[in-house]
């Protein structure tokens, strides 16, 4: 494990004035987009998206942010999940791999007690054996 912070995200007013200013700002510093899922973001390198932006129309001033810790190992997720809600967190999403992200890609959302979006998160997760079907 090399980071606290695996990556992070906020939610903006004007997502496409937001779009322009970190395309053209975090380019210049070689963090071009990784990827853009539409609603979302995300710039870095070496295909990691580490600095996350959202269509946060609507959200408010007080708009939530995102943040993704690493974890060591899926089951450090799982208990990060477990000891959240044992504290009254909500839960978004229970641990699971998300595909849709990438192979490996196992993580876990809930909400802090200000409102924030808190995920563990670890990326060397293997997808669970296939039990091969008797077709006799």
């Amino acid at each position: 494990m090399e980071a606290v912070i695996d990556h992070f995200g906020i939610n903006c007013a004007d997502y496409a004035r937001s779009r322009e200013f970190y395309d053209r700002v975090l380019g210049v510093l070689g963090y071009p987009r990784v990827m853009d899922v539409g609603p979302a973001i995300g710039y870095g390198r070496d295909g990691h998206p580490e600095f996350w932006i959202a269509d946060g129309a609507g959200m408010g001033p007080n708009r939530e942010i995102h943040v993704a810790f690493e974890a060591a190992d899926a089951g450090a997720v799982d208990a990060f999940y477990d000891t959240a809600l044992g504290l009254g967190a909500e839960s978004l999403h229970a641990p699971r791999l998300w595909p849709e992200y990438h192979p490996g890609y196992y993580g876990a959302f809930v909400r802090d007690p200000d409102g924030n979006n808190v995920e563990a998160v670890f990326h060397g997760a293997q997808p669970a054996a296939q039990t091969p079907t008797n077709s006799a």
